[in-house]
Parts: structure tokens; C-alpha cells; sequence
């Protein structure tokens, strides 16, 4: 319960739920320096903590890439690599080593191991994306969630193309659950449009806008939506 708590409060300050600001930093901050105390007590010291300490820390590292100078939102692929702070994403490997003591694997264990599959890849073009569906896979067999399923279409298109992204949407058992869910139509845009569906995209792009609430969100949508009428006027 300590530890879904400290991931919650994590989550808040790495996406938050409300507000202007898409990342609040002293909320990450304050989650790494509690799960850092629990890792470092006797009751807390467990390869389970560490494996919540190192997702934390990877995804922590890339926080200064994931907008550009006026708080807009950054996809992983145009992100500036150089600003990933590499001190943090050392103490994050450190924690992931540590955490493969003993046999259990958690769900903080593969995500941890998504990240690093992030941090370790010297660019974009050169992730794992193969080794990051196979964790996915197994993050699936630990809790189904329609949206852990999404995420792993999203792996599935980049390691093999946009419609094998469809077809693992298209896979998803409650996948109508995901409707109301603003990133399903922002995913299936970013598919159609790599197909060169350009209506069928923008119609995604523009469900994604109506359900989305944060503001660097929104005008990444607006920004997405727009570029669909441009290139279909060319």
C-alpha cells in the first residue's frame, strides 16, 4: 500500500490531473526522496522498492525533454536527448540492479525495465521497441488494463509498423472502455495519420481534443489536428 501510494503521488507530479502545468517537478521530487528513505530502512529495503525507486528515477531523467521552452508538449521521438539528465538516469540503473534480488518480479520491475529500455537507447531510432512489446506482454499477465494494452500497441507500431498498432488495438478485449479515454483517439490519430488517413486521423485528433483538459495537451492536439488539414490541402 506504502509503495502504490508513493507511485500515485509520482504519477501526480509526472502527468498531473489538473492545473496549467503538464509536469509538477516537486511533487516527482518528493516521491523519489520518500521511496529513496523507504529503500534505505530495514522494512522498506526490497527489491520491490528498488524496482519502484528506478522507474522513478528513468522516467524522472527525461523530465527537462518532455516540453519545449514555452511548456509545450514533447513525443519521446522529437525530444533533445542531450537534456536527459544521465546522474539520475545512473542512480535509476543502480536501483533496477538492485532490484533483481531475489525472484519476484513486480509490475514496477517491467516498468522500471521499460524505462531503461528508453534511457539506454542512444536515440530514438535505436530503442528496443521488440523487447519493450515483450514487457508489455508481461505486464498484461500481472493486470489486463485496456490501457496497459494500449500502451503496448503503441510499442507494437513502432516495432512493426502502424497497422500492427490497429490490429493490437483493434485486439483489446474492452476496448470500447477506452473511448471516453482522450489518449485512445490521440494513439489512433497518430496511426491513421502515419497511414496516410488523413479524415480518419483528423477525426481521432479532434475526439482526443474534445476530451482532453490540460491545456500543453490540448494545443499538442490543436498542432496535430491542424497539420491533418494542411497536409490534405497540399
Amino acid at each position: 500500500g506504502v509503495l502504490q501510494s508513493l507511485y500515485l503521488l509520482f504519477n501526480e507530479g509526472y502527468k498531473a490531473s489538473a492545473g496549467d502545468k503538464l509536469i509538477r517537478e516537486d511533487i516527482c521530487e518528493e516521491a523519489i526522496r520518500l521511496a529513496e528513505l523507504l529503500a534505505r530502512h530495514p522494512a522498506g529495503n526490497h527489491p520491490k522498492t528498488h524496482a519502484l525507486l528506478a522507474l522513478m528515477l528513468l522516467n524522472a531523467a527525461r523530465t527537462p525533454a518532455r516540453v519545449d521552452d514555452e511548456g509545450n508538449l514533447l513525443r519521446l521521438r522529437d525530444q533533445d536527448r542531450t537534456k536527459w539528465r544521465q546522474p539520475m538516469i545512473a542512480r535509476g540503473m543502480f536501483h533496477l540492479a538492485q532490484s533483481a534480488a531475489g525472484g519476484a518480479i513486480s509490475e514496477y520491475h517491467l516498468q522500471a525495465g521499460i524505462a531503461a529500455c528508453h534511457c539506454g537507447a542512444k536515440d530514438y531510432a535505436s530503442t528496443d521497441w521488440e523487447h519493450i512489446v515483450a514487457l508489455y506482454d508481461r505486464m498484461l499477465a500481472f493486470d489486463d488494463s485496456p490501457i496497459i494494452a494500449l500502451n503496448r500497441a503503441v510499442a507494437l507500431a513502432e516495432a512493426r509498423g502502424p497497422q500492427a498498432g490497429i490490429d493490437g488495438v483493434n485486439a483489446i478485449p474492452d476496448v470500447k472502455s477506452l473511448e471516453s479515454y482522450y489518449l485512445f483517439h490521440a494513439v489512433m490519430g497518430d496511426f491513421e495519420w502515419q497511414l496516410n488517413h488523413l479524415p480518419i486521423a483528423a477525426a481521432h485528433f479532434q475526439r482526443a481534443l474534445q476530451l482532453a483538459e490540460m491545456p500543453p495537451e490540448r494545443k499538442f492536439l490543436e498542432q496535430r489536428l491542424q497539420a491533418c488539414g494542411q497536409h490534405n490541402s497540399r
